[in-house]
């Protein structure tokens, strides 16, 4: 049988393909959450990988979660205007300008919120999750605010909608509910 398969990948048949990748699967495809997680910690797992001398899992702390979350920053699309710049604490400059394009704070919050959950369903205990660290929590909250008052406009915590469930006065309220009338006056 191996003799098979090795023949079979040997010659690029599709036979074994249909031998072996048809089965159905048992796993429901993942959510759009699911699958950024998935390709955020295997990026980050890769990152750790290729750092000199190469970082595991375990060994894991809130520096190199720092540090990757700065390497990121190369790859953002946020204009983060700097101290000097004439157009710092302008919500819409009327120019381009030479300040670094960085990662925007609210796509590193949802970042680590997936990697933290990743860390804890690949086996890692709560406790000991680099993702969560309170480091981590006050880094985010300094880009939050260096990047609000770079933009000029102040960052302000959206406050959850209470939604009430009201009466509809138009349907009559059922016998069983209705108070007798002896109570009613």
């Amino acid at each position: 049988m191996s003799g098979d398969i090795a023949r079979d990948s040997a010659e690029g048949s599709s036979r074994s393909f249909s031998k072996h990748h048809n089965q159905p699967q048992a796993t429901a495809p993942l959510s759009r959450y699911g699958s950024q997680k998935r390709r955020d910690w295997n990026t980050f797992g890769q990152y750790l990988k290729n750092q000199r001398p190469p970082v595991a899992l375990s060994q894991c702390n809130c520096n190199h979660v720092l540090d990757f979350l700065r390497y990121l920053d190369q790859f953002g699309k946020t204009k983060v205007h700097l101290h000097g710049c004439i157009f710092f604490g302008q919500p819409d400059p009327p120019a381009p300008c030479t300040c670094p394009l960085r990662q925007a704070w609210g796509s590193l919050d949802a970042l680590i919120g997936r990697l933290r959950a990743a860390y804890e369903e690949h086996g890692g205990s709560p406790e000991t999750n680099p993702f969560g660290n309170g480091t981590i929590r006050v880094y985010l909250r300094e880009v939050r605010d260096c990047q609000a008052k770079a933009r000029g406009i102040p960052y302000r915590k959206k406050k959850k909608k209470r939604t009430q469930i009201k009466p509809n006065v138009d349907e009559p309220i059922p016998s069983s509910q209705q108070q007798p009338s002896s109570l009613a006056a």
